[in-house]
């Protein structure tokens, strides 16, 4: 059986641009979805019905007409970025196909020369800018799709903050059609002119000397983190880390998160990692929006509350970091509930109650207690010494499978 829902992906250069199949496709189809941009490229032999996208964007009228022969007109390549993948998760593969033309992104690789699968693709369209943050990084080049004619200008200031301003930018407008244009530049020079909202921006990252080298492993610097002191330091939040493992996809819930530093380089581990940071001093939940922000993942999401009760119906982890508050009734016992099978549990003490809590739980459930000593050499009058810091007791353990 013939698929019902056909995605069309249309260039700048509307339906003359378009393969047989495409045409034959729009050609037939009773209903025709797409932005009123795209609806506009189509010449008037087209007869199906056109109908724009509402507002809030929802592909629920498309998938009400299941069954009949329906079309949706995409940017370039309805998968990157774009309504195709939304619909490819609601519709099985008989119900779909999908005729790509080229993306933006492969336009603007061949218009700079820049191998596609060396460049970096990510989008600020409807998303924060701050994203960006967790890619910048010298001698990368990345391809961004703008949200609209503002973006330039927003990305080259995001550069310039983050002591990037050396980067050259390239705007790129209307990729493949009649008004195409470029516009180079510096970000620290970037004087923003005015920029069609079709635009794509090609940045080749370039560092000013002492701009902080934040990599994307475990172990950044505490000072890469605005703190009260409530901060996982930066040795013991490497080997917490190490111990907690992030796997592309899955979610963590850093319990009692303070400023927030472990849910933030779980995420930059990857980024499909998700994290739930639950926190619930107001002052600490400020440093956590800063943090995420400034360290590039806008979407850490913050649970304002203490826990247990702040974890009620919250989404199953697949591992939780709990940094404080072990001592607490409830809270290790709610944690091990929502704890995926499988999933890693991390919790590191200072105290000697909550060391004791750990020990009595590695008593019940098993796992690893580890004793991290950290010393630091110090000054001590005309000589150095070790400074030894607290000692942090790091219970790990892994929830059965049949638990």
């Amino acid at each position: 059986m013939a698929p019902w829902l056909t995605v069309v992906g249309i260039g700048e250069d509307g339906f003359k641009g378009l393969g047989k199949n495409a045409r034959h496709a729009l050609l037939h189809a009773s209903r025709i979805f797409g932005g009123q941009r795209h609806l506009d490229l189509l010449p008037a032999c087209i007869r199906g019905e056109r109908q724009s996208w509402p507002s809030p964007f929802s592909i629920a009228p498309v998938l009400a007409l299941r069954g009949e022969p329906v079309c949706v007109l995409a940017s370039g390549d309805p998968m990157f970025f774009g309504v195709g993948a939304s619909l490819s998760r609601q519709l099985a593969s008989d119900d779909l196909q999908i005729l790509p033309a080229p993306s933006s992104c492969s336009l603007a690789a061949a218009r700079m020369g820049w191998p596609l699968q060396e460049v970096v693709t990510l989008s600020v369209v409807a998303r924060p800018v701050a994203a960006l943050n967790a890619q910048l990084f010298s001698g990368v080049r990345l391809l961004v799709l703008s949200n609209d004619g503002g973006s330039p200008a927003a990305i080259a200031a995001l550069l310039r903050d983050r002591g990037f301003g050396p980067s050259r930018l390239t705007v790129l407008e209307h990729l493949g059609g009649a008004a195409e244009r470029r516009i180079d530049g510096i970000a620290s020079e970037w004087s923003d002119p005015a920029i069609a909202d079709l635009n794509l921006i090609a940045i080749d990252c370039i560092a000013e000397p002492h701009t902080p080298r934040l990599s994307r492993l475990a172990g950044l610097p505490d000072s890469a983190f605005k703190h009260d002191g409530q901060l996982t330091k930066r040795d013991v939040r490497a080997v917490t880390l190490a111990r907690l493992a992030p796997v592309p996809g899955e979610l963590l819930w850093d319990v009692g998160a303070g400023s927030g530093s472990i849910g933030i380089e779980w995420m930059r581990a990857h980024p499909s990692c998700r994290a739930l940071a639950i926190e619930a001093d107001a002052g600490r939940q400020q440093l956590i929006e800063h943090n995420r922000d400034v360290l590039g993942v806008p979407g850490l999401q913050l649970i304002r509350g203490s826990a247990p009760q702040a974890l009620t119906g919250l989404e199953r982890p697949d591992a939780i970091f709990i940094g404080g508050g072990v001592t607490r009734e409830g809270v290790l016992d709610t944690c091990w509930a929502a704890l995926k099978p499988g999933g890693r549990l991390i919790a590191n003490a200072v105290t000697l109650q909550s060391e004791m809590t750990l020990m009595a739980w590695r008593d019940r459930h098993g796992g690893d207690l580890t004793r991290i000593h950290i010393a630091q050499a110090q000054p001590l009058g005309d000589f150095d010494t070790w400074r030894q810091a607290l000692p942090i007791t790091l219970l790990d353990v892994t929830k059965p499978f049949d638990a």
